[in-house]
């Protein structure tokens, strides 16, 4: 089989079916781009799980006057119960890596610059605030041991772990990552299907051709693989363009503005991107490819 035969078959088919080829390059375009930002979306998840989870801290709220929590019984923290909860957090360490001490008005003043843009700035008063110990952890997964120590102890109103919180929002994440990587399943299928219509109807227009093929003694593979490099390249040349397009999301969306925006954020990069280049790259191909031959066995048959 001449390489200059299957080129020339190639382009000559393109032109034919212009308008199909252009169909395939665009679906299997969209469906790579969603599938790109659902897989990005779970190298995400887990970037900020490693970047958050080291930063976890456990807060232990104290008591202040009229608190509402049931171990306060409406009294205030003493001096001494709130040095005895400090010196107890020292000899702690490890696991205990930081101890840090949040009064009320800094607790008051954290959570103004944390909602300034919210009606809750305005609303909120200091008296809703209790000062606290915020701890930091070797290990983020030993919240327990702090809580077993402090829970219901003498001036303690709360023991209160952020990964829990952060388990919450990580989940969403998950659920969020995975319904955009379901959806690309959906636009893969519709590329699947366009490939195939796209073969039959190419199938169809040159079965006359493929018949003097046939009769002069041509082989399969000289046959077939016109076609199938058709159905490579348009798919080919989508998934290309879904990964510029993916580039400049990640280059010009997360690293030219959320990551300046965000600076107390880790985000994914453009080394995520290239990771996973090559797995949808070469899921098209293989795509591609199994869907001709299916395709080509039954609807070329002379």
């Amino acid at each position: 089989m001449k390489l200059s035969f299957v080129l020339g078959e190639l382009a000559a088919g393109l032109r034919r079916n212009l308008s199909m080829a252009v169909s395939v390059v665009l679906v299997t375009m969209i469906s790579m781009y969603l599938l790109g930002l659902g897989l990005l979306a779970a190298r995400q998840v887990d970037t900020m799980k490693d970047y958050w989870y080291d930063r976890v801290q456990v807060s232990i709220f104290l008591c202040v006057e009229g608190s509402q929590y049931p171990a306060c019984g409406g009294k205030a923290t003493t001096a001494d119960q709130r040095e005895q909860i400090r010196k107890q957090l020292e000899q702690m360490k490890p696991p205990v890596k930081d101890v840090y001490y949040e009064s009320q008005a800094e607790a008051f003043k954290r959570f103004k610059e944390q909602f300034k843009n919210s009606p809750l700035a305005e609303q909120a008063t200091e008296r809703a605030f209790a000062d606290s110990f915020r701890v930091s952890l070797t290990d983020a997964g030993r919240y327990d041991v702090i809580t077993s120590s402090f829970d219901g102890a003498p001036g303690v109103g709360r023991v209160q772990d952020q990964k829990l919180l952060l388990d919450k929002f990580f989940t969403f994440m998950n659920v969020v990552s995975w319904a955009a990587i379901a959806l690309s399943g959906l636009m893969v299928l519709c590329a699947v299907l366009l490939m195939a219509t796209t073969i039959r109807q190419t199938a169809f227009s040159r079965r006359r051709e493929t018949t003097i093929m046939r009769l002069v003694g041509a082989s399969n593979a000289t046959i077939q693989t016109p076609f199938v490099m058709e159905t490579v390249v348009a798919s080919l040349l989508g998934s290309g363009l879904a990964m510029g397009l993916l580039y400049a999301t990640v280059r010009y969306g997360v690293e030219g503005y959320l990551s300046r925006a965000l600076l107390d954020t880790a985000f994914i990069g453009l080394s995520d991107v290239l990771a996973i280049t090559p797995w949808i790259l070469g899921g098209v191909t293989a795509l591609a490819v199994l869907t001709s031959w299916f395709t080509l066995r039954r609807y070329l048959r002379v």
